[in-house]
């Protein structure tokens, strides 16, 4: 079978879904392990569990398509691809660690360097968002058996903002007093925190407006986030030239960013 809209569609949620039964297994598990990667960062079980349905999952039905995921180090070598999957199987590892419940499972679809379809799966708080292969944007609520909920997909978009009042997202891990003295520019009336990438998910279902990210980010960690956030009618852009972030860069790291919806004046 060809690899439509729909059918990658249908793929994302159903392993989304899968992945975060996985993660939450070991989440609700009285204690587990945390190990550190080449790099410092830490990883668990379940980044593991998550990245294996996943990867499995995705070259299953569609082998045709290059995958590049965080947990293997290997797929991160080849860059310059025309199409990839782009896969977090575990966004906000801290916030798993620390029992925080704001971590992310991220899969996404590039094509020519832009996000174009995504999924971001947040178990432990029972959201669910992702693109549709007609266009747009929604969200789905998910129990705590990991089901979702019966005519609880809803379309979502963003909001039309107050530029006197906005409402500004930055993340709970990584805040600094570069990203404050940016948000230092704007009349901010709300400030909201949060971990991985439900910042992106939250400009995209009307509940903030701006999100700066002055600190370093892999593509992995805002690919799933970024497509949702444009299907929903908003845009992330370059911090330093304000062009949009693209994606299948070499090292597959990203410049600091600006995410927002139509009418943020940067």
């Amino acid at each position: 079978m060809s690899a439509t809209p729909e059918r990658i569609e249908a793929e994302f949620r159903r392993l989304a879904l899968e992945a975060g039964k996985a993660i939450m297994e070991v989440y609700r598990a009285p204690d587990f392990e945390t190990r550190a990667k080449a790099d410092s960062s830490p990883v668990t079980d379940a980044d593991l569990a998550a990245d294996r349905i996943i990867a499995e999952g995705l070259r299953a039905a569609f082998p045709e398509i290059p995958l590049v995921t965080e947990e293997q180090a290997a797929t991160h070598a080849a860059t310059g691809h025309a199409r990839f999957f782009l896969v977090d199987p575990l966004d906000g590892t801290k916030e798993f660690v620390q029992r925080r419940g704001e971590f992310t499972v991220n899969i996404a679809l590039i094509e020519g360097g832009r996000p174009v379809m995504g999924v971001v799966h947040a178990p432990a708080v029972g959201r669910m968002f992702r693109s549709l292969a007609g266009g747009g944007a929604a969200e789905e609520a998910v129990d705590e058996a990991g089901t979702p909920v019966p005519g609880s997909m809803r379309p979502i978009a963003v909001a039309t903002p107050d530029p006197a009042a906005l409402s500004v997202v930055a993340s709970k891990s990584h805040r600094d007093k570069a990203t404050d003295d940016y948000i230092a520019r704007f009349a901010v009336a709300a400030f909201k925190s949060a971990g991985s990438s439900l910042k992106f998910c939250l400009l995209a279902a009307g509940e903030a407006d701006l999100y700066p990210r002055l600190g370093r980010t892999m593509e992995w960690d805002t690919a799933a986030g970024h497509a949702v956030l444009s299907a929903a009618g908003g845009e992330v852009l370059r911090f330093d030239d304000q062009s949009p972030l693209l994606y299948g860069k070499t090292g597959y790291e990203n410049p600091f960013f600006i995410a927002r919806v139509p009418g943020v004046q940067l």
